[in-house]
C-alpha cells in the first residue's frame, strides 16, 4: 500500500498545502510538484473501497487543486475515470443492501471512506450526473428502515471496540449521518437537486433535534452516538459536550445542520446553530478539552469550521478564542507531517487564505 496516496497522512494531503501556499505566493510551485510526484508514485489503487481519503478518489480531489498545472490533465482525467467507476460500482452495492432490507456498515456512506466522501470527489471534478446518483442514494439511505433510521449501523465506530448491541446512529462528521446531511445541504446550495432532498435533509434535522442537548442548561451539543438502548430510555449515556472538534464535537455538527438551514432558508435554525457554536467557542472548559492542533479532532478544525459558519453566519460569530488557541497549542515533537491529523492541515487551518478549496474534503466549502 503506497501511503503517497493518503490524503490523510500521506504526500497527498500535504499536497494540499504545497498547492495552496503555491497559489498564494507563499512557497513555489516545485515544492507543489515534488509533493504531487510522491503522491502519485508508484501504481495508483483504483481498489473498490478506496474512498476520498485514500486511492484514486483522494488523488481526484488533490489534482483539481492544481488546475494551473496544464501537465497534470492526463493524471487528472485518468484517476477521474477510475473514482467514477469505483463509485458506479460501491452505488449499485448500496442499493442491493437497501434492497434486501439490511443494514449499512458505516463504510458505505461516510465522508472518510463511503459514498459521502465519493460525493465530494464527484462534486470536485464537476461530474454532477454521478454526484446526483449519490445523492439519490443518501435519500435512500435517510429512508427509516423497521422503525430505525436508515443510516443506523451494525457495526462499529471505533475499530478497537465491538459494535453495541443493537446497533447505533452515529452522528460525527467524519463517520455519521451528518456528513450526508452536509453534502445534502451543500449541492442543494450549489444548486443540484434530486427528488426527495429536502425530505432527507429534514429527516436528519429532525433526529438531531430529537438528541439535542443543553450544557449547564443552555449550551447545545449532541451525542456522539445513540444506542438502541440509549432509543429505549430516551437518554443518552453521554454526560455532556464531547471536545469541540470537527470530527465528531459541537462544530462539526452545526457545521451540517448550519448547511441545512440555509439550504432550507431556515432562518431559525441557522440562528440556533450560530450560538450553538457561539457558546461552545465561549467556553473555555470545552476548549481546553483540545490539546492538539490537527484537523480532525484539534483546534485546526475547530478554527476552520468556525472560519466557514462564521462565513456563511447572519449574525456575528466571535472567532478570537479558536484563533487563539490554535496559536497557542505547540506543534508535538513527533508531529506526522500529514493533513488530517499531521502539520499540514494544521499550518493550512492557520492560513488566511483558501484559494484552493482545500476544505471542501472536511466538507466545510
Amino acid at each position: 500500500m503506497s501511503t503517497g496516496q493518503s490524503l490523510s497522512g500521506g504526500a497527498a494531503g500535504i499536497a494540499l498545502l504545497r498547492l495552496e501556499q503555491a497559489h498564494t505566493g507563499a512557497a513555489g510551485w516545485d515544492s507543489a510538484h515534488t509533493a504531487l510526484l510522491q503522491a502519485t508514485a508508484g501504481a495508483v489503487s483504483s481498489a473498490v473501497d478506496t474512498g476520498l481519503f485514500y486511492g484514486a478518489p483522494a488523488l481526484s480531489f488533490v489534482l483539481h487543486a492544481a488546475r494551473d498545472l496544464p501537465d497534470l490533465r492526463h493524471a487528472r482525467e485518468t484517476v477521474d475515470t477510475a473514482t467514477a467507476a469505483i463509485t458506479r460500482t460501491r452505488l449499485a452495492q448500496a442499493h442491493k443492501r437497501i434492497d434486501r432490507h439490511r443494514r449499512p456498515a458505516i463504510t458505505e456512506y461516510d465522508l472518510i471512506s463511503g459514498l459521502t466522501g465519493l460525493g465530494v470527489t464527484a462534486r470536485r471534478s464537476g461530474n454532477h450526473d454521478l454526484l446526483r446518483q449519490i445523492l439519490q442514494y443518501l435519500v435512500r439511505l435517510t429512508e427509516p428502515l423497521d422503525g430505525l433510521p436508515g443510516w443506523w449501523t451494525l457495526h462499529s465506530h471505533q475499530r478497537n471496540k465491538p459494535a453495541p448491541a443493537g446497533g447505533h446512529s452515529n452522528h460525527g462528521m467524519a463517520h455519521g449521518i451528518t456528513g450526508p446531511l452536509t453534502l445534502l445541504a451543500l449541492t442543494h446550495l450549489d444548486g443540484i437537486h434530486v427528488t426527495g432532498q429536502t425530505a432527507a435533509i429534514a429527516r436528519i434535522c429532525d433526529w438531531l433535534d430529537t438528541w439535542e442537548q443543553h450544557h449547564n442548561g443552555r449550551d447545545r451539543w449532541w451525542p456522539k452516538t445513540i444506542t438502541l438502548a440509549e432509543l429505549d430510555s430516551a437518554t443518552p449515556h453521554q454526560t455532556g459536550p464531547h471536545q469541540p472538534s470537527w470530527c465528531y464535537g459541537t462544530p462539526g455538527i452545526t457545521r451540517a445542520l448550519h448547511a441545512a438551514a440555509r439550504a432550507m432558508d431556515d432562518h431559525l435554525r441557522q440562528q440556533t446553530a450560530e450560538q450553538a457554536l457561539s457558546d461552545c467557542l465561549a467556553d473555555p472548559a470545552q476548549l481546553g478539552r483540545l490539546t492538539g492542533r490537527t484537523l480532525c479532532h484539534g483546534t485546526g478544525g475547530l478554527l476552520i469550521t468556525a472560519r466557514r459558519i462564521a462565513a456563511d453566519a447572519r449574525g456575528h460569530i466571535d472567532l478570537t478564542p479558536a484563533l487563539t488557541h490554535h496559536q497557542h497549542t505547540p506543534a508535538p515533537a513527533d508531529e506526522p507531517p500529514g493533513f488530517l491529523t499531521g502539520a499540514a492541515g494544521a499550518t493550512l487551518a492557520h492560513l488566511a487564505t483558501n484559494v484552493t478549496s482545500w476544505d471542501a474534503c472536511l466538507l466545510l466549502s
